[in-house]
């Protein structure tokens, strides 16, 4: 049996225990620290999905402007010296220097008066094609679209906040341009 004595020093020990507040932030920022990054890092990939995607934008406006300007008709560039050319635009957020498997280029010619359909690159959350690389001729009146897709892998989606619109974590970052060749 307890004394009394041991009894009165252990509810004085239980008492002081809960009166002492040193370590309380730490055990509290505990239990809000996984909410507080996990909610950091989705901010932070939503914002550079975003900024990828204006660089992407960016960058495909710079390249179809060889089209634009038929510098490209006139060197004959093939589908794989556009994605080298645009991937030199883009090489600052974007890994496809030595794959340019990364990316995807459809380059379509719209006879005039004709209505301007583009598909829906995504089915069932994969990327479809078929695509064509079609480069329009110098000085047609046609309407040209370019459309170039890039795979964009996703981090923190496996916590929660998933923006993924492709499988395996990957969101698809689309940019287009549409103009008429220069005379």
């Amino acid at each position: 049996m307890p004394s009394s004595a041991a009894t009165l020093s252990l509810k004085s020990a239980m008492r002081r225990f809960r009166r002492d507040r040193r370590g309380s932030a730490a055990i509290e920022f505990s239990f809000i620290a996984p909410v507080f990054f996990v909610l950091l890092f989705a901010i932070i990939e939503a914002a550079l999905v975003f900024f990828a995607g204006q660089v992407l934008e960016t960058g495909t406006q710079d390249s179809t402007r060889l089209m634009f300007t038929h510098q490209a008709q006139d060197s004959g560039m093939t589908e794989t010296q556009f994605k080298q050319d645009l991937c030199g635009r883009i090489a600052v957020l974007f890994n496809c220097g030595s794959d340019l498997s990364n990316i995807d280029v459809d380059v379509k010619v719209f006879p005039p008066g004709t209505a301007i359909t583009l598909t829906d690159p995504i089915v069932s959350k994969t990327l479809t094609g078929p695509f064509t690389y079609q480069l329009p001729p110098a000085g047609s009146p046609n309407t040209i679209v370019v459309r170039v897709f890039y795979k964009w892998q996703l981090i923190v989606t496996g916590l929660g906040f998933n923006i993924a619109n492709l499988n395996n974590s990957q969101r698809l970052l689309t940019a287009t341009a549409a103009f008429h060749v220069e005379p």
